[in-house]
């Protein structure tokens, strides 16, 4: 029986002070001021759920408490719903995709 595809990606827009972070900017070598920063996740929740789980400290990326804004879903909603294995791969992919556009990323 096929499992029940409800795994998300998603994508949380950080503040312009991330970039005052040495390790994220040394992650991001190819950033392009002006661009966005952002966080690239997966998870089994609704994202807005696990968006407000990270700003509360449940599990939380320390990027995404501190410098966490708004999800942005005009990045990644038109792929979710997704099996684990799907999410698994295209959070990966989102992830590089955005940073070869110039955007600051992390990822876990």
């Amino acid at each position: 029986m096929a499992r029940r595809k409800h795994h998300h990606v998603y994508v949380v827009e950080l503040s312009d002070d991330v970039l005052l972070n040495a390790r994220f900017m040394r992650s991001n070598p190819n950033y392009q001021p002006g661009k966005p920063c952002v966080y690239v996740g997966m998870t089994g929740l609704d994202p807005d759920v696990r968006f407000d789980k990270h700003k509360a400290g449940i599990q939380a990326n320390r990027y995404v408490q501190q410098y966490g804004q708004r999800l942005m879903p005009e990045l990644y909603a038109l792929y979710n719903p997704l099996s684990y294995d799907e999410a698994c791969s295209l959070e990966v992919e989102l992830g590089i995709d955005l940073r070869e556009g110039g955007f600051g990323v992390w990822q876990a």
